[in-house]
């Protein structure tokens, strides 16, 4: 059997929210000891942009993009499913 669209039952599908991103925003850096503020200054945001994004008030994905690339990891690593 192959996967398509027409096949995919939704209620197996489970969405990812802007809250369980923001979680693992904060989550990673704190792991390999970044602080908002060292995480700040590797990846060229604002304490207040990173804190939006830990919150879920946020959920840009180029500053994603930046916060991975500052960490060394692959921005789907923020996705937690």
């Amino acid at each position: 059997m192959s996967i398509s669209i027409q096949n995919v039952d939704a209620s197996s599908v489970s969405p990812v929210s802007e809250i369980d991103v923001g979680n693992t925003v904060r989550a990673v850096p704190e792991s390999y000891g970044y602080s908002v503020d060292d995480l700040a200054i590797t990846c060229g945001l604002t304490n207040r942009e990173i804190s939006d994004v830990e919150i879920g008030a946020d959920t840009d994905p180029s500053k994603l993009r930046r916060i991975a690339a500052a960490l060394q990891i692959a921005p789907s690593d923020f996705l937690s499913i």
